[in-house]
């Protein structure tokens, strides 16, 4: 069916160029806000990931759309590039035509200009998508630029944008300077069945249909969605196609394609290959520790068990009379990680949610006395069961039969020792 057959006047679902309207969601104004608040902090360095045909492109064309022209804007496309083809790229984003040149000059005259535009307006922004494909070299490069500093910050604002997961990347050793600085590590998520109804039908708007819902009925909408999974980039190519097939209107479902859809980025399963194809081996979990809204600590979890408490043999001391001695205990099993509240005074608490044994999961609060505790691991995004068989191993039931061990012949070297000068009690 052609276009004006299905009273059409343009064509609704381009897959090349600029959309027609550009319709966006909750995860995609989500990242909107953090692009904007990457932009204006100080030392702004965000991670946006999400699988190919997520809309990556067309939300930071939309953020870019947005923003002062009086700000220098380098987007480069990092598959495959050097050190020397990245700064070659980034300067030419930045208006220099510049011969070949050695990577340390180029990466000074990025430093002097970074340093410059800093000084007189705003730090410029530097994209760089595939960065997953970076050769290592510009990895190193990149990690240069991030330690370009001025007195208010950093001079040079950065967003990496991938199609995986960039964890296994820059939790690497080498790459600190860029792990330092992260403010957002941001996953984008599909549309919801209401939202993708939404999308279809205001794109068929914009292309001059009267009634889109007489072109796309609910129905049809509803197994597009789950034909494209909610993928936006996804979605247009087979509503395209759907309209392509369809012989009368309305388009019936018979006429949607269902092409194999990608994984999030966020999935374990993802990272978890990442990292094997890379022969790394999986990041252990972070605890960052605050009071107030103020970072008191950040710390890996490399051993198989921590203590919380007040004492200082705890492996996480906080002074606090809100804190009992020994207050709880985090256990590491394999790739999975529990809390146990060793029957504090005033209890442990994940998500505001008093618990006495919990499966912690990605960016869980920890909350003891008025301590938050947060857990970072991009591995832990399914909550199980303690009876489950990731937990079913004598190995844990040991590890909780050594800390109580510990916990005993800590509270009887407390006690005061027996005198004979002690008096005895009178009955």
């Amino acid at each position: 069916m052609d276009l004006g057959t299905a009273g059409l006047s343009e064509q609704p679902f381009p897959t090349h160029g600029k959309p027609l309207a550009v319709i966006t969601y909750h995860s995609q104004r989500a990242a909107l806000d953090m692009l904007r608040e990457t932009h204006e902090h100080p030392k702004g360095l965000s991670l946006l990931q999400g699988p190919t045909l997520a809309g990556k492109s067309i939300l930071i064309r939309s953020y870019l759309e947005s923003i002062d022209h009086d700000c220098a804007v380098a987007v480069v496309d990092g598959k495959g590039l050097n050190t020397t083809n990245l700064l070659l790229a980034i300067l030419h984003q930045f208006g220099y035509d510049i011969d070949l040149s050695s990577a340390n000059e180029l990466l000074g005259l990025v430093r002097v200009f970074a340093l410059q535009q800093s000084a007189s307006s705003v730090p410029p922004l530097l994209i760089i998508e595939n960065s997953h494909d970076l050769n290592p070299s510009a990895l190193r490069a990149l990690c240069e630029l991030a330690l370009i500093r001025t007195r208010t910050g950093c001079a040079l604002k950065m967003v990496l944008v991938s199609d995986r997961s960039l964890a296994p990347i820059v939790n690497s050793p080498g790459m600190k300077a860029i792990a330092d600085r992260v403010l957002h590590d941001f996953h984008l998520h599909p549309m919801t069945r209401d939202e993708t109804r939404t999308y279809l039908h205001e794109k068929l708007h914009a292309a001059g249909a009267e009634f889109p819902a007489f072109v796309f009925p609910n129905s049809v909408c509803d197994e597009l969605w789950k034909a494209s999974g909610g993928w936006p980039g996804i979605l247009d190519r087979i509503a395209l196609l759907a309209i392509a097939k369809g012989e009368t209107l309305p388009i019936h479902r018979e006429a949607v394609e269902h092409p194999a859809l990608p994984v999030g980025t966020w999935d374990i399963d993802v990272v978890s290959n990442v990292e094997k194809s890379a022969g790394l081996p999986p990041e252990p979990p972070r605890l960052v520790l605050s009071s107030n809204g103020s970072v008191l600590q950040d710390l890996k979890m490399q051993k198989a068990r921590l203590l919380i408490g007040r004492s200082e043999h705890n492996d996480i001391a906080i002074g606090s009379r809100f804190i009992s001695r020994h207050h709880a205990l985090i256990v590491r099993h394999g790739n999975s990680t529990f809390l146990m509240d060793l029957n504090s005074t005033n209890g442990t608490f994940v998500n505001s949610k008093r618990v006495s044994n919990q499966v912690l999961t990605h960016d869980d609060v920890i909350s003891v006395g008025h301590h938050r505790i947060k857990f970072i691991d991009p591995h832990a995004q399914r909550r199980g069961d303690l009876d489950g068989p990731e937990f079913a191993d004598t190995a844990i039931m040991k590890t909780l039969e050594d800390m109580r061990s510990l916990l005993a012949q800590e509270n009887t070297a407390l006690m005061p020792a027996a005198s004979e000068d002690l008096p005895t009690l009178q009955t």
